[in-house]
């Protein structure tokens, strides 16, 4: 394999665009002739930068520190060392324990906490993901589990970095399903302590950062079981290596060792064979037992109980929603810098090659993703926004909690699953030079493989929002009379009636006889996107709510069997519930702002996002009646069009993301390749002027045939 050759490339110029696509780009030109479409890179990098935009400019310089970066061809053992001294560098500065309380150093900031946690994803994934473990995950559990007596004993030492931490709740033979993990944690009365085991191999810790190597305490979570009753999984502090980083008595482990990517954490395994630790190390903020082995908890209900301490974990979500759109936007920074300065082919030129952005293929590849990631940029924040309202209160209602949970649920699957796609297609679109480790795209992309898997399994995190939909579905109706509940029959029937029988497409064909532009206008308008993107979510639901209706009156068993007949559709419902909130967060941010030309470019960008949703279940929309084959037709169209508008302003749109040539460390993105490919030029250029440039036998096999 020829890896120094650049396969990417087109190689075929944009066909002329067809009288469809002509009257198209009329109405696009219509719509927008008083409009000077440019892009105001400063105020547009401001808006990205999000509410707390001082934070995350701090951050990225923070980041962008030599010290801090990843060297490509470490072994194992030297990546690790160096992820571990680079941990010690963020102890020091302080900075990444920005929400714990102002009596260990902290700053009560929970929302500026994770906006710069994330940023560190442009330094190292690496260094982001074990800075995590032990601030946003171990500290995390203690500081949110805990009462003022842990915060004391703990966290000074935690928040130091004098003790590495592992969070030990993932199971071998559980993952996402906490509830039903194995190890246990038994009261002893006579010893007034807790007796910790893993009974069988499957009950093993997993997968733990801090645990194969670093770790010396460990946040586990078990089964609390006291005067023989399991009260469910609880959390604990427990001491797992001496100074020596020796295990102590009872504790073994294994290290998990080479990974996929993330190779600079120690991920490791543990197993407990009665291993005590004091009564007072249980995190009892949400349950506990006193000396006698009687438990209490302010949560009568063990399932609310169960969620809401978990829930109070959700900040690890909110940071890998920010760090996946983050790498997300450095990888097409990459990819968008190199296709305007790469160039491959002599399409439109018997001379001069195409640069690679140019062709309306590889303009398909990147500005669609492009859109994505802008959408999901200011989604984000204001994901953040909720995330720091929740928890800045001291006692946050369940109802919100569950929102933030839910909103978490819907963003982090959504912005990890793009980043993998977008590293992958900035790979290709960069050819052979993006398969090159220099340039960053397949580290990025090694290293944010296991986001889709970790801090919930992204399939798992959308069953949670479409429960939680139809949940909200389900409320509508409680305590509903007959006449609410047949009035809303009789409105469902008549919609089926309308959509079934095409009356719907068939008004939109009557008033778009004869114009495709009409088709298009009706597609442009930010109500027409809103109202299509909404209906599927709530046809989607209310769809499968009927299905599952009769699960009430069936067995436990039929009613899984039933109920696992939907789970495709119920993912793909909270799939679209995610995509329709970035969506929601893109418009708004449009109509924040301020420069009109600005503006103009983000409207197309939120249109090709929008539209490319639509364009991407276009048979649905079809087969429910909810567009017409004329208006579905002018859909691709559209989006065809408007990413050729986009492609002038494509380089500006990832300028403003901000990230330096200090962030992006990609040789094919710091104007080398530009050089090189004006030094060719300028060497034929020069050739053939003095007419030293020998005849190329195409040449003159033409003059022959005249």
């Amino acid at each position: 394999m020829d890896v120094a050759h650049t396969g990417s490339a087109e190689q075929a110029a944009p066909s002329p665009a067809t009288s469809m696509e002509a009257e198209v780009d009329d109405e696009i030109q219509r719509a927008t002739e008083h409009t000077d479409a440019s892009v105001d890179v400063v105020a547009l990098g401001e808006q990205l930068l999000g509410t707390w935009a001082d934070v995350r400019r701090t951050a990225r310089a923070f980041a962008a520190r030599p010290e801090l970066h990843d060297i490509p061809g470490l072994t194992l053992a030297e990546q690790r060392e160096r992820v571990l001294a680079q941990l010690h560098i963020l102890a020091t500065e302080g900075e990444v324990n920005r929400a714990f309380p102002a009596e260990v150093g902290g700053l009560g900031d929970n929302g500026g906490n994770i906006t710069a946690f994330e940023e560190l994803v442009s330094a190292s994934p690496s260094l982001q993901i074990k800075a995590g473990v032990q601030w946003g995950l171990f500290g995390s559990a203690v500081l949110h589990l805990g009462t003022e007596y842990h915060h004391r004993t703990f966290l000074p030492d935690i928040a130091s970095l004098t003790v590495p931490g592992a969070f030990a709740m993932t199971e071998t033979g559980h993952g996402s399903d906490v509830a039903s993990i194995g190890t246990t944690a038994t009261y002893d009365e006579a010893t007034r302590e807790f007796v910790i085991n893993t009974p069988f191999r499957g009950a093993w810790k997993d997968y733990l950062g801090n645990a194969g190597l670093h770790g010396t305490a460990a946040t586990v979570f078990a089964q609390l079981i006291t005067r023989g009753v399991n009260h469910g999984v609880h959390c604990f502090y427990v001491p797992i290596r001496d100074a020596d980083l020796e295990f102590l008595p009872g504790i073994g482990g294994e290290d998990d060792g080479l990974k996929g990517g993330l190779n600079g954490i120690d991920n490791g395994r543990l197993h407990f064979t009665d291993v005590r630790i004091p009564r007072t190390n249980l995190l009892n903020k949400f349950g506990d037992v006193d000396e006698d082995g009687t438990y209490s908890s302010s949560i009568d209900s063990p399932g609310r109980r169960f969620f809401t301490m978990l829930g109070t974990l959700v900040q690890g979500r909110v940071s890998l929603d920010g760090a996946a759109t983050a790498a997300s936007a450095i990888g097409l920074a990459i990819a968008v810098t190199y296709g305007n300065q790469r160039r491959q082919f002599t399409a439109g030129s018997d001379t001069d090659e195409e640069v690679l952005l140019d062709y309306q293929r590889h303009q398909r590849r990147l500005i669609p993703r492009l859109a994505t990631t802008y959408a999901q940029t200011f989604a984000h924040d204001d994901f953040l926004v909720k995330f720091d309202s929740v928890f800045g209160k001291p006692e946050p209602t369940d109802e919100e909690r569950q929102d933030l949970e839910t909103l978490a649920a819907a963003l982090k699957p959504l912005s990890t699953w793009h980043a993998l796609d977008t590293l992958q297609e900035a790979r290709e679109a960069c050819g052979g030079a993006g398969f090159l480790a220099e340039n960053r795209l397949v580290g990025l992309r090694a290293d944010l493989d296991v986001y889709v898997t970790f801090e919930g399994d992204n399939n798992v995190l959308l069953q949670l929002v479409a429960k939680r939909l139809l949940a909200d579905f389900g409320a509508r109706f409680t305590g509903a009379g007959a006449g609410v509940l047949a009035r809303y029959a009789v409105e469902q029937a008549a919609d089926r009636a309308y959509h079934g029988t095409g009356l719907r497409s068939l008004a939109q064909a009557v008033s778009d006889f004869g114009s495709i532009a009409r088709s298009v206008h009706g597609l442009r308008e930010t109500s027409a996107q809103r109202e299509l993107l909404t209906d599927r979510v709530e046809s989607m639901v209310g769809s499968i709510a009927a299905r599952l209706r009769p699960a009430s009156r069936l067995s436990k068993t039929d009613a899984a069997v039933l109920f696992n007949s939907q789970q495709n559709e119920l993912i793909e419902a909270a799939r679209a519930h995610g995509e329709l909130l970035q969506w929601e967060s893109f418009t708004r941010a449009v109509d924040a702002a301020g420069d009109p030309g600005t503006k103009q470019v983000l409207v197309w960008l939120r249109d090709v996002f929008g539209l490319g949703l639509i364009e991407k279940h276009l048979s649905w929309y079809v087969i429910h009646g909810r567009l017409s084959p004329r208006r579905a037709l002018a859909v691709t169209a559209y989006v065809d069009r408007l990413i050729s508008r986009l492609r002038p302003h494509a380089q500006h749109l990832v300028d403003a993301f901000g990230y330096s040539e200090a962030h992006l460390r990609a040789s094919i993105a710091n104007g080398s390749e530009a050089a090189r490919q004006n030094e060719a030029r300028e060497y034929v250029e020069s050739r053939r002027a003095s007419g030293v440039e020998p005849v190329h036998e195409k040449a003159l096999r033409s003059r022959k045939h005249r």
